[in-house]
Formats: structure tokens, sequence, C-alpha cells
């Protein structure tokens, strides 16, 4: 009688456990990348931090004139001391 139910036990069929689901994180879940800012001395005297390359723009009277692009504040070029 054992040796029966021992068969029978072994007969059924074994069920195949599935691996999770593997779900794609939304973009809100993944992890933010650094935007690369850096802080610069404003020329009237204010740290500002931006985001984009500092460039030399020319000037009225023939000169240049060092910015950063791309600040904080919806500022697209500060003035930097120099």
């Amino acid at each position: 009688m054992k040796a029966l139910a021992l068969a029978l036990v072994l007969s059924l069929p074994v069920p195949k456990l599935a691996k999770p689901a593997q779900l794609a994180p939304t973009p809100s879940q993944q992890s933010a990348k650094p935007k690369g800012g850096k802080w610069y001395f404003a020329a009237t005297g204010h740290a500002v931090y931006c985001y984009g390359p500092v460039m030399m723009m020319p000037q009225g009277r023939g000169g240049l004139l060092r910015v950063a692009t791309f600040c904080r504040g919806d500022q697209t070029m500060v003035p930097l001391k120099d």
C-alpha cells in the first residue's frame, strides 16, 4: 500500500515556478542622473548654480564678457566676475 501511494505521489506533475516578471522602471523610479552643474561667482556678487558651459560673449565696445549658461531660476546667461 505504501508503495502504491508513493508511486501515485511521484507520478503527479510537478508545477514549475515561473520567474517573477521583470517590470521596466518608470521614469520617476529611475535614479536621477546628476545634471553636472557647478557653482559660479556672478558679477552681481551672488553665487549662481549653472548647468551649461562657460562662454565668452562679445560686448558692444569690442570687449569680451565671460558668462555662465543655463542657470537656476530660469536665467539663460549670467555674467561672471573675473
